[in-house]
């Protein structure tokens, strides 16, 4: 058995600052190891295991958490234009590590290119009376573009690491990249704590927002960088290509049997942590690709809600709520 707190966890520049989150990754490993020996499950017993487990139990969180506000938007698709943007900012983190010896994590290169790029399809958006998909769709070719490019004009230093980052993988979650997820993870929840009721009224009623006096322009823009934030934090175990689904799929299966905003949102995280743990330990003993199983099985999960949506209406209880009609009148009448 592997404990891993006994192997060196500072690898990295940002060892200062991610001291706690390191010593709660340390703390995870020994608990996730106790569990190994009291259940002799060999999944368990691999330290790059336990990261990848407790990396996938905060994306079930914060990812549905996000999404939820992002479908009922109709901002679905938002999810894979930051998602190709991230790849850019991966790319220019590989490529500033291997020109100039930088020495940083590509996934906090990655995290400040998404969330400039979330800022662009908001400005894009106000500047030109664009529609989003339009924004999206420019931001996302750019993002995409400037990836390859930057791959292709150093293949050889870049292209080896390349399809972790485009299809996920739980080997290579590492214990810095475990830390900024953590991190990401802690900022995403504060911010929803705080601006809940501000972001809910947004999502349902711009007009009534706006002359309430709420910055509706702001609180959309905190929306756009909170998407960055889970895309980039997804990316290590969903890869680019497949993250976008975690943001939508949990939140369109609860929304078929959910009857209010915060069953929807409850339910989404129960669904998303079952899709995450059901694939994660899937794909390990299958020795198949982790983003993949974890989408299937998050598919699965979906039609089966469908399926008890449509046994409710047929024995006559209230016909479950379309998408955009989940009943929020609680919840906003608290906002400000």
């Amino acid at each position: 058995m592997i404990h891993l707190a006994a192997l060196p966890l500072r690898v990295g520049l940002l060892d200062p600052v991610f001291e706690p989150l390191y010593w709660i990754l340390a703390s995870w490993s020994e608990v996730l190891s106790w569990l190994a020996g009291q259940t002799g499950l060999e999944i368990l017993r691999y330290g790059f295991m336990h990261r990848a487990i407790l990396v996938g139990l905060c994306i079930g969180v914060m990812a549905p958490l996000i999404g939820t506000f992002l479908v009922h938007r109709q901002l679905a698709l938002i999810g894979d234009a930051l998602a190709h943007t991230g790849f850019a900012g991966v790319a220019v983190g590989l490529f500033l590590n291997a020109v100039i010896d930088l020495g940083v994590s590509p996934y906090l290169t990655a995290v400040v290119v998404a969330m400039i790029a979330a800022l662009l399809i908001e400005l894009i958006s106000e500047a030109t009376d664009a529609y989003n998909d339009v924004s999206m769709a420019i931001v996302l070719s750019t993002g995409f573009a400037l990836g390859t490019t930057l791959i292709s004009i150093n293949a050889g230093g870049l292209a080896v690491g390349v399809n972790q980052f485009l299809f996920g993988n739980l080997s290579t979650v590492s214990n810095e990249s475990a830390a900024i997820l953590l991190a990401l993870f802690g900022i995403i929840i504060g911010v929803i704590g705080l601006t809940r009721n501000q972001l809910l009224y947004v999502t349902f009623d711009e007009t009534a927002a706006a002359v309430s006096g709420l910055s509706v322009s702001w609180y959309n823009r905190i929306t756009v960088m909170l998407t960055a934030m889970v895309v980039v934090g997804a990316m290590q175990i969903m890869g680019v290509i497949l993250v976008a689904a975690m943001l939508v799929v949990p939140v369109a299966g609860a929304s078929q049997v959910a009857r209010s905003f915060n069953e929807s949102l409850l339910i989404s995280v129960v669904l998303a942590e079952l899709a995450v743990i059901l694939g994660i330990g899937a794909s390990y003993y299958g020795e198949a690709t982790a983003g993949g199983v974890i989408v299937l099985v998050a598919v699965a999960i979906y039609v089966v809600a469908v399926v008890l949506g449509k046994l409710q209406t047929a024995f006559g209880e209230e016909e479950t709520p379309e998408m955009g009609s989940i009943d929020t009148t609680e919840s906003v009448s608290r906002g400000d």
